[in-house]
């Protein structure tokens, strides 16, 4: 025995048993199991629900635009191309005369199923910002579908 107490002879070097390793691996592969799927579907539901808020905008940005000029501000979609313009509107990514969105991409990964305003797949807002019929926009992800629905009275669009 030594004054400052009793020697340890029989010490445990620091550190985790092979058991110890194994315990905490399967407990974090149990946790990813449950959390992978459930980060899937939130993946999926976001870009859905962006793509939606990004059609809205859009159209909020066409009336606005119809509006400000005075002028009709066109909206065309296009289900088989997955995407829509606004002609007249330059593009800040590629300078094209059209202002152009494609869904299929980052941040989207979605698809536009349909567009459906009184039979055509365009809206015009007039100068006095009301648009030429009320109608609907329809967009998915493998999961989930949003509809964009424009009011026909005030031009409004919002994700239903």
């Amino acid at each position: 025995m030594d004054r400052d107490g009793p020697v340890a002879t029989n010490r445990r070097p620091w550190g985790f048993t092979l058991l110890e390793i194994c315990i905490v691996l399967a407990i974090m592969a149990i946790v990813a199991a449950i959390a992978a799927p459930r980060y899937g579907n939130a993946v999926a539901r976001y870009q859905a629900e962006v793509a939606a808020r990004r059609i809205v905008a859009d159209l909020s940005f066409a009336r606005d635009r119809a509006r400000a000029s005075g002028a009709n501000q066109v909206v065309i979609f296009s289900p088989d191309m997955n995407e829509y313009q606004i002609p007249g509107v330059v593009d800040l990514k590629d300078s094209s005369p059209n202002y152009t969105v494609r869904l299929s991409g980052d941040p989207y990964n979605a698809q536009l199923v349909s567009a459906d305003f009184e039979g055509s797949n365009s809206v015009i807002f007039n100068g006095y910002d009301v648009p030429s019929s009320g109608g609907a926009v329809v967009v998915k992800t493998p999961l989930l579908y949003k509809t964009v629905v424009i009011d026909q009275d005030t031009g409004r669009a919002k994700v239903q």
